[in-house]
């Protein structure tokens, strides 16, 4: 989730001196001399200073959100966001700004960095506020592609993981996933585009071998700990509903047949694994290093979470399908039986919510709305939704097959899936062809698995594990080299000579189709590990947890429907459900 934006060009560092140098006078004359601090020396040309050497140049004094360390006496955490610069307050009263001319340029300064982090704040919660809207996308396309019968089930589940998630992420998948995030691989000028008071962020566990220094997690912020900050409490908004998308992709491919109780057993335990894979990627951990560690490119790059979210997911949600194994009547003489969903346009509906959301999901993750990137990843992940959906109609009909519209539905979702990790670093026409193919991609998937004996309801294994690899993958192919500038920590001279803008050297992330054949092994260790980690985490865990709850339903209670056996409530009372036989 570093992204460019955080990572400022080599001369960024210098440009901030310049910058402040101008403003040390005044900040030093208005400052009160520190009671152990000699007086300032002063000297003129009719008066020369008694020293024959001239004494060293004052180091420029710069306002605490410069350079801010955690510790006793430090303004960090903020908890009410005054430490960082200080905001517009246009009155002439006692705490008012007075007269505008009258601002020194220190003050001036403050107030620009202020609204900075303000709009970025804003932009992080607004678009958490559009990802967590996508669980109500989630719930009608689950439970729309699942029988009337299991509806309150179904639909329950979806609602729950939001609850029972988030209370995991908040007492131990953040400390994991984000309890290190200060001290990620950033290049020199790097600043968090949330507030300095992440710094607080700065503690985690790492093995050092053959000299690389490899992260395994975080070690600070349990129960959000001494994280009373202004910054770090939007950055773990924004995060705990990422891990909620994937806690809820196992809820639709083990759905009609996973018993309630193992189900919240689940919900209590699926921050581990996805907070401590978050950690290698985003947190600064081992997959992130691996660019400045082994010199793959940029590191695992994965923008907005292709591989931390649906991978994930997809791949956790494959090893419980396996587990649970397939509901009653799908399969007859071995051979896959369709079992329609109940409602279309619920899946109809709930794929637009989610679409809609998606917007946050990846436009949010520049985690500023000040990085006006931006607008690329809106457009890219547009495009890449609705060549997603048409060229798994395409597909459909010129094979034979009639247009589906839960698999359009599903194709749409796909490429969106798999446009979430390169959406920043892609042109418009390598996210209309990165969407097609996830577009065919999960029709060829659903059919994959349907015929080895995987029975996954809403094609959950297909749309993120399957097309969440793609996406991965397509960063390592399709990444022009035109952002992420320093992304990872890796800023290499071999390329600085093919891409000069406006005298600014620049070395984004770039792709094997860009010269780069380096971070496409960088992804590919990526999804790689996802999917041997993911897969081996949720397997031995879904073993685990049938042994202290059983995590199928009886034959009796599946044939008849969760709704009243697991709930007690039918999804709709009002409605006689045809008797089904499977």
């Amino acid at each position: 989730m570093r992204n460019s934006q955080l990572r400022r060009w080599r001369c960024c560092s210098a440009l901030t001196l310049l910058l402040a140098m101008p403003l040390a006078a005044t900040i030093q004359a208005q400052e009160t001399p520190k009671a152990d601090a000699p007086p300032a020396a002063t000297a003129t040309a009719a008066e020369p200073a008694p020293s024959a050497e001239a004494a060293p140049a004052a180091a420029p004094v710069l306002p605490p959100y410069f350079a801010p360390t955690a510790g006793t006496g430090s303004p960090w955490p903020d908890a009410g966001g005054g430490a960082s610069g200080y905001w517009i307050t246009p009155s002439d009263g006692p705490v008012g700004d007075g007269d505008p001319e009258a601002l020194s340029k220190t003050k001036l300064y403050d107030r620009s960095a202020h609204n900075m982090y303000s709009i970025n704040v804003l932009w992080v919660c607004i678009a958490a506020c559009l990802v967590m809207f996508m669980q109500a996308g989630f719930m009608m396309v689950e439970t729309g592609l699942c029988r009337a019968k299991n509806a309150a089930h179904t639909s329950a589940m979806n609602m729950m993981i939001y609850p029972l998630g988030c209370i995991a992420f908040y007492a131990y998948g953040w400390a994991l996933g984000w309890g290190n995030w200060w001290n990620a691989p950033v290049p020199s000028g790097w600043y968090s585009p949330v507030g300095p008071g992440t710094v607080a962020l700065d503690s985690g566990f790492s093995l050092e071998i053959a000299g690389k220094k490899l992260g395994l997690f975080g070690t600070e912020g349990f129960f959000l700990n001494g994280m009373d900050d202004v910054g770090i409490m939007a950055l773990f908004f924004y995060m705990m509903v990422f891990m909620d998308t994937t806690a809820t992709i196992p809820t639709g491919a083990m759905a009609e047949r996973w018993s309630w109780k193992n189900f919240c057993l689940f919900g209590l335990w699926v921050a581990l694994p996805y907070c401590l894979f978050a950690h290698w990627v985003w947190g600064g951990g081992w997959l992130a290093q691996s660019g400045v560690n082994w010199g793959l490119g940029h590191g695992a790059v994965d923008f907005a979470g292709s591989g931390v979210v649906h991978t994930m997911g997809g791949i956790i949600a494959l090893a419980g399908a396996i587990v649970i194994g397939p509901r009653i009547g799908k399969y007859v003489g071995g051979k896959p039986v369709a079992i329609p969903g109940h409602n279309i346009p619920m899946v109809v509906a709930g794929t637009f919510i989610l679409a809609f959301g998606w917007f946050g999901f990846n436009g949010g993750s520049t985690l500023s709305g000040t990085d006006l990137r931006f607008s690329t990843v809106m457009v890219n992940t547009m495009l890449a939704s609705v060549t997603g959906a048409l060229a798994c109609m395409a597909y459909m009909m010129s094979t034979g097959m009639k247009p589906d519209p839960s698999m359009m539905c599903n194709g749409m979702l796909a490429g969106l899936v798999a446009i979430t990790a390169p959406c920043a670093f892609v042109d418009s026409w390598a996210a209309c062809l990165i969407g097609a193919v996830a577009g065919v991609l999960v029709v060829i998937s659903v059919f994959f698995w349907d015929r080895i004996g995987v029975d996954d309801p809403v094609g959950a294994i297909s749309v993120h594990g399957v097309n969440g690899i793609w996406g991965i993958l397509s960063v390592g192919i399709f990444a022009n080299g035109k952002y992420g500038m320093g992304f990872n920590g890796v800023v290499r001279e071999k390329y600085d000579t093919n891409l000069i803008e406006d005298g600014v050297i620049s070395d984004g992330v770039r792709g094997i189709l860009y010269g780069d054949p380096t971070q496409l092994m960088a992804q590919l260790l990526d999804a790689g590990t996802v999917v041997v980690f993911g897969f081996v985490m949720a397997y031995v865990w879904f073993k685990l947890s049938n042994l202290i709850t059983p995590i199928r339903v009886s034959e009796a209670i599946e044939q008849e429907g969760l709704d009243i056996p697991e709930m007690g409530a039918h999804g709709y009372p009002d409605f006689a459900i045809k008797g089904e036989s499977h």
